[in-house]
């Protein structure tokens, strides 16, 4: 890693998150930064996915919301950032249609939040501090829309969010886009395809097909499953933002993808096998699929062109959606102990209830 990293104090906020808690296991694993991970600890977040680093010396936790100006000036004014890394956000669009106005309010007005605290933060620093600080705000492709059988998002493509969750981070990300261009505060902003990996919040695809085949429950898909999603195991989007952090260019934007374009229902049946495989059950666990009525707003299709963060930065994905996947379900049948407080405590059995499929 580039000296950036040696003295860096970064925040990462939503770092008990999915995502966020890869990008802090990584951060304190394999670069010299102090990380600072602020979090609201809402249902989402589990600080036990940060158990193996949580007793570093760079490591520091702060309980926060980015929706409290407050307790953001706070934590700024005792850790003194070189860098933010925004992965605070409302999620999951099933959600989004039940309950849109958290979603405005963490995503649109908690990133808003966090672009004036860096932004006043920025301004008291001077000379190189002040040239290396970065703000980078992580978003979705979700913000693009749908394609077609055919072509890809790049860091081009007209925004058309078409569900609630969608319109909140595409407005986050024009929030960010005015502060560089108005301001000159120095942002980057990245635009993932799904992601996938160990320490999942059950409710998503991937684990809430895992889970409800190891316990013998119907397996739910929308639609006919035709739906397509570009999967990006979760370590390697981990990589891509640290590197993004240290390389990238104020005022650019990189789209993030795992070159794994999968129908959902091809993905649902992948689980399947493997669980045969490797936990087998009486039965074929692809005799537990039910179709079930399609969501509101469905994007058919998203695939991310990630040659511009490969050709200017150069990553790209370590893992095929094979080797992931098969990672990813062996996490999970090794990691009993991480998931069944989930589901049986902290969501009443609701993380499974949940229709997220797809």
């Amino acid at each position: 890693m580039s000296s950036r990293f040696k003295d860096a104090r970064i925040i990462v906020t939503g770092g008990a998150g999915f995502i966020g808690s890869a990008v802090v296991r990584h951060l304190v694993r394999d670069t010299e930064a102090t990380v600072i991970n602020l979090d609201a600890l809402t249902y989402a977040a589990n600080l036990s996915s940060l158990d193996s680093v949580s007793n570093s010396p760079r490591y520091v936790f702060e309980k926060a919301d980015i929706r409290d100006p407050a307790a953001l000036r706070a934590v700024f004014e005792r850790h003194q950032p070189t860098a933010v890394m925004n992965l605070a956000a409302e999620s999951h669009v099933d959600r989004s249609i039940d309950a849109p106005g958290v979603f405005v309010e963490t995503n649109v007005l908690g990133t808003f939040n966090v672009l004036q605290e860096a932004l006043r933060h920025w301004r008291t620093l001077a000379g190189e501090a002040r040239d290396a600080f970065r703000m980078h705000h992580i978003s979705t492709d979700e913000v693009f829309g749908t394609l077609g059988d055919e072509g890809f998002f790049t860091e081009e493509t007209a925004y058309q969010p078409n569900s609630p969750y969608s319109a909140s981070k595409a407005g986050s990300d024009h929030l960010v886009r005015a502060w560089h261009e108005t301001f000159g505060l120095p942002t980057v902003l990245t635009n993932c395809s799904n992601n996938y990996g160990p320490f999942h919040f059950p409710e998503k695809l991937i684990p809430l097909m895992i889970l409800r085949g190891l316990s013998g429950e119907d397996l739910p898909v929308y639609g006919q499953g035709s739906n397509i999603r570009d999967w990006l195991y979760v370590e390697d989007h981990a990589r891509a933002l640290t590197v993004v952090l240290e390389r990238g260019v104020p005022g650019q934007t990189y789209a993030i993808g795992g070159n794994n374009e999968r129908k959902n229902l091809d993905v649902v049946e992948t689980v399947c096998e493997l669980l045969d495989k490797l936990a087998p059950g009486p039965t074929k666990r692809r005799d537990q699929i039910r179709f079930v009525t399609d969501r509101p707003g469905h994007d058919q299709r998203y695939a991310i062109d990630a040659s511009k963060i490969k050709r200017e930065l150069g990553w790209e994905p370590q893992e095929t959606f094979e080797s992931g996947i098969e990672k990813t379900v062996r996490w999970y049948l090794d990691n009993r102990a991480w998931w069944e407080p989930l589901v049986d405590a902290k969501s009443g059995g609701g993380a499974l209830q949940r229709r997220g499929h797809g």
